[in-house]
């Protein structure tokens, strides 16, 4: 049986998304808030702005009317930038009808709240946590829509709705795995762009593997601190969400996190980097609210506030650096 399947967002993660599960034979409408790009996917059965080359199937229509898109769909998928999902979801998301499964894909903090991507739908459309889930893991857009093997995990407090979802996305090269930890989940999609920043500018800087070896460590360290402040498991950051889509994203030219960073080590300003290649640059939108968390959890981030201060400080990479190696030793 097919499902119906919105995905809202039409950048290069959401259409990947969107292609897996209309490759599984399932109807798929993908939203564009633009009705030209809209237009040309439906004519040129690709998406030539943020995934060329890759053909769409036809079991998948492309929309600018967001109403339209949800309307008879049984599972939506956000697949719009993190600091833009709440004037969505106040736009359009009265249209989705009750009981229907929503999955996010944004890897973001909503600055000024702190919030994660599920607690503002739940804020915004006051459905319950067990209708709200999220998928995250080494999941660069080119690769998965390349049916490269590939793997994710959902986590969402209700295993019947992580198993109805992890049958809906899981195909032969696009392995799924449920959780129940929407906290660790969530929370390590968001802070391995952050680590991701700070690999780009060592790389940019000139610095080495070893270099790169010591910050996603110490990014880990990072990450699972935090985490568990905030009531996550441990376990979780071992895993597909924690630890592999880390090394993806801080390792890959393909990151638009990591590429971001590398602009940044060269020497560029934060305000010129953010004219890079197509897509949101996350990590750099959300490692203030990354750094407020940390205040408020009593955790420190050192990573995290290095990138935050080169980021929007103006601090040179070389002080942040120093910063971090002069930092009081202790043990492991």
């Amino acid at each position: 049986m097919t499902a119906e399947v919105a995905v809202m967002g039409s950048g290069a993660w959401g259409t990947a998304m969107a292609k897996v599960i209309a490759d599984l034979g399932h109807h798929v409408v993908l939203w564009s808030r633009r009705e030209a790009l809209a237009d040309a996917i439906n004519q040129d059965r690709e998406n030539g702005e943020y995934l060329p080359g890759w053909r769409l199937p036809e079991s998948l229509v492309a929309t600018a009317d967001p109403v339209f898109a949800v309307a008879e769909a049984n599972t939506v998928l956000l697949a719009t930038p993190a600091q833009s999902l709440r004037t969505n979801l106040e736009s359009w998301g009265g249209a989705i009808k009750p009981g229907t499964l929503l999955l996010s894909l944004a890897k973001g903090l909503e600055r000024g709240t702190k919030l994660r991507m599920t607690e503002v739908v739940e804020e915004v459309l006051g459905r319950p946590t067990g209708e709200i889930a999220v998928l995250s893991g080494p999941n660069l857009a080119l690769e998965v829509a390349a049916g490269q093997p590939s793997g994710a995990a959902i986590a969402c407090s209700d295993e019947s709705a992580a198993l109805a979802l992890q049958r809906l996305c899981s195909g032969p090269n696009f392995r799924v795995y449920t959780n129940d930890d929407v906290v660790g989940v969530e929370l390590a999609g968001v802070v391995k762009n952050v680590i991701a920043l700070a690999c780009g500018i060592a790389s940019g800087f000139g610095y080495g593997q070893n270099t790169l070896a010591v910050l996603i460590t110490r990014g880990l360290a990072e990450i699972t601190r935090l985490g568990v402040a905030m009531g996550a498991k441990a376990s979780t950051f071992s895993g597909l969400a924690g630890v592999g889509d880390l090394v993806a994203t801080c390792t890959s030219p393909l990151s638009r996190n990591r590429a971001f960073g590398v602009r940044l080590g060269l020497g560029e300003a934060a305000k010129a980097a953010t004219g890079g290649p197509h897509g949101v640059v996350e990590g750099y939108a959300s490692c203030g609210a990354v750094r407020e968390l940390a205040a408020d959890h009593g955790v420190e981030m050192p990573i995290t506030e290095a990138v935050y201060q080169v980021c929007h400080e103006g601090a040179a990479v070389r002080e942040a650096v120093e910063s971090l190696m002069g930092r009081k030793i202790g043990a492991e």
